[in-house]
């Protein structure tokens, strides 16, 4: 009678179990699949590129990866083509770069004249293929020391490798490129930055996510004879540390700012938009990065709406900066960057 009571208990008991699983897994599902519409984003086409030869170019490749192109050189931000999955995040996978995709891309879009790759900081999302474009090109890679390690873990060598100090100029054709320290957007546990720390020896592939430390990170400052750019990968600031930067357009990077309150992000539009002068600003990171290269979505809702964001950068534009233009970067379509005449044409 015993046996017979304890084994209906187990069986009640595996029941409840497998539907309380059942409900979180659909829970899961429900909100990985809850998403904003990027159409909802009303905002002005940047404007189109260019006939000019000598025109500046930037393309977004998704993520904070941007290549800057003057014609004669090309700089680009991160560099990230990989798109782990969302199961090997979440299962710590190890994880390595997607060789053929990069392959692609350096040849779908013609990065062939590539003189200097600079990660905003250490974090995969930013840093995991700097080796693998490194040793597909004779570019130099610029970041941190541990942004070196990561580069010499793929065998990138030392002659390619430049470990840069704060407020350095760096110049690659006509292109000035200055890294200034900031901070990662503190979304981490209590305000930290998420997988904090250095790397301190080479990293080899495959790893999980967390062997890239975020170590130092940077507002990119990306200057030309026509014009200058801030890239700030992270929704970090350091208050006042772009004082003395002048800038025609930033690029702003927004993950994470949503669940940080607009309070916060309304500092952050001061400190990089209102502070710097830029007159045309456009979102990064506000995208998926386990989904496909080339497919551009936005993250679940869970982890902070962007059409929310969205709203509150058009009121911050309105309250500080009524002549400054808000655009959405279309993945792979080269824009102009400097362009004579009012912002928005």
């Amino acid at each position: 009678m015993i046996l017979v009571k304890l084994n209906r208990w187990l069986k009640r008991t595996l029941f409840v179990v497998a539907i309380c699983l059942l409900a979180v897994a659909a829970t899961g599902i429900w909100l990985w699949r809850d998403r904003a519409a990027l159409d909802a984003i009303d905002w002005p086409a940047y404007s189109e590129l260019a006939k000019s030869p000598n025109a500046v170019t930037a393309t977004w490749f998704g993520v904070t990866t941007v290549l800057f192109d003057d014609g004669e050189t090309q700089i680009l931000i991160d560099g990230l083509f990989s798109r782990p999955t969302i199961v090997d995040l979440v299962l710590h996978r190890p994880i390595t770069s997607d060789v053929a995709t990069i392959n692609l891309a350096l040849y779908e879009f013609q990065i062939r004249r590539l003189a200097a790759i600079v990660p905003v900081h250490s974090h995969f999302d930013h840093a995991m293929d700097i080796g693998a474009v490194a040793n597909r090109s004779s570019a130099s890679v610029l970041g941190s020391l541990s942004t070196a390690q990561i580069a010499r873990g793929a065998g990138v060598p030392d002659d390619q490798i430049v470990a840069v100090q704060h407020g350095t100029e760096y110049s690659f054709g006509n292109f000035t490129v200055t890294l200034i320290d900031t901070r990662h957007a503190p979304i981490g546990w209590r305000g930290d930055t998420p997988i904090a720390g250095t790397i301190d020896e080479p990293l080899t592939m495959p790893a999980p996510i967390t062997a890239w430390r975020a170590a130092e990170t940077y507002s990119i400052v990306v200057t030309h004879p026509q014009g200058t750019t801030i890239v700030q990968g992270s929704a970090g600031f350091i208050e006042g540390a772009l004082q003395d930067v002048n800038a025609d357009v930033v690029m702003l990077g927004v993950g994470g700012l949503a669940v940080l309150g607009r309070d916060y992000a309304e500092k952050y539009w001061q400190e990089l938009v209102t502070r710097t002068g830029a007159r045309r600003v456009l979102p990064i990171h506000f995208d998926d990065f386990t989904r496909p290269f080339g497919e551009i979505v936005l993250p679940p809702n869970v982890l902070g709406n962007f059409e929310t964001v969205a709203g509150w950068l058009e009121e911050f534009r309105s309250g500080w900066d009524g002549d400054t233009t808000l655009h959405l970067p279309v993945f792979g379509r080269p824009i102009q960057l400097y362009v004579p005449g009012p912002p928005g044409v």
